[in-house]
């Protein structure tokens, strides 16, 4: 079975003890370096692959990390040397 994709109220309360004030927990997890989201009932949502990134020091998934890696240098040419677009260049 693979893991949930956010960490359970369990593994957040075993991380912030003895925090058990959501709010206090949320303070704490982001003082560690996390990015922490709510849940309606204002407990802290954590997100695994955050929590392993920053506290566990692995390397996230690139599939699942925006903006990971190299830029494409192609695609950036390809861009600017294709001109201007749109109505503005098809009137002069």
């Amino acid at each position: 079975m693979s893991a949930l994709p956010f960490l359970s109220d369990d593994e957040v309360r075993e991380i912030c003890a003895p925090l058990k004030v959501p709010a206090y927990q949320v303070r704490f997890l982001q003082r560690l370096g996390l990015i922490v989201n709510r849940k309606p009932n204002g407990k802290p949502l954590v997100a695994r692959g955050e929590f392993e990134r920053v506290l566990v020091g692995r390397a996230a998934d690139p599939a699942q990390t925006v903006g990971a890696g190299q830029p494409d240098r192609a695609a950036l040419f390809k861009l600017f040397q294709g001109g201007k677009r749109g109505s503005q260049a098809q009137g002069r």
